[in-house]
């Protein structure tokens, strides 16, 4: 496989449902691995469906998906650990903040210097270090989305996906979020791929634009 050249994902005849109700359609997409892109669209659209496809949770009903030039039919364990998803709705584990940041990298048996590891994370999202101390009930929903995007930056995959990334959350957080989707690309050549209504946002971050309605590509640019 040369991964150098490929794009992160190729997408081909891709079409996905819930249960009866098909709710995506992709002929054709390639999502290159320079740099972040961004996926705009109403309601409905599909963005939020693509990305849990492109992390790997959600089986296609037909079509395929190539990651990095690697066929992912059958080894969706596999590269589910080179694609992370944080939900609009970030969801914490009942534990402590470094628990939380940390679950992750238990899970891979990726346990070396764990402390400093947390610590960077919560480094990134504007955190202090002793933070990790604290109960998830303990938090704000800003704090929240913030640790658990931590929780993902700590992982270092290949795709960082992110749905709807500044939903009611403040200016301040939204611009530190915004410097943090762009740091993962710049520091560890993780590409984030972003769905979002924010297109203001969305301009100071991503390069690439990908429209979608309902559940199609409508067009691409950058």
């Amino acid at each position: 496989m040369n991964s150098a050249a490929a794009p992160l994902y190729e997408i081909r005849n891709l079409a996905c449902s819930y249960g009866d109700d098909p709710v995506l359609f992709i002929d054709r997409l390639d999502i290159p691995a320079d740099g972040p892109t961004a996926f705009i669209g109403h309601n409905g659209s599909g963005k939020s469906t693509l990305l849990k496809a492109l992390a790997f949770l959600l089986k296609p009903a037909s079509g395929t998906v190539r990651f990095l030039g690697g066929e992912t039919a059958g080894r969706e364990n596999e590269f589910r650990r080179q694609a992370t998803l944080l939900l609009q709705e970030p969801y914490l584990l009942r534990r402590t903040v470094f628990e939380n940041i940390a679950y992750g990298l238990r899970a891979r048996n990726d346990t070396k210097g764990l402390r400093d590891r947390v610590a960077e994370g919560l480094e990134m999202v504007g955190l202090p270090a002793d933070f990790s101390k604290r109960e998830w009930f303990q938090l704000s929903g800003g704090e929240a989305r913030r640790v658990a995007l931590a929780s993902r930056l700590v992982l270092r995959t290949r795709a960082l996906l992110l749905d709807e990334p500044t939903a009611n959350v403040d200016e301040e957080n939204a611009i530190l979020i915004a410097g943090v989707v762009k740091n993962s690309w710049k520091q560890w050549g993780t590409v984030p791929l972003v769905a979002s209504h924010d297109l203001q946002w969305l301009e100071g971050v991503c390069s690439r634009t990908v429209s979608m309605r309902r559940g199609k590509i409508e067009s691409t640019a950058g």
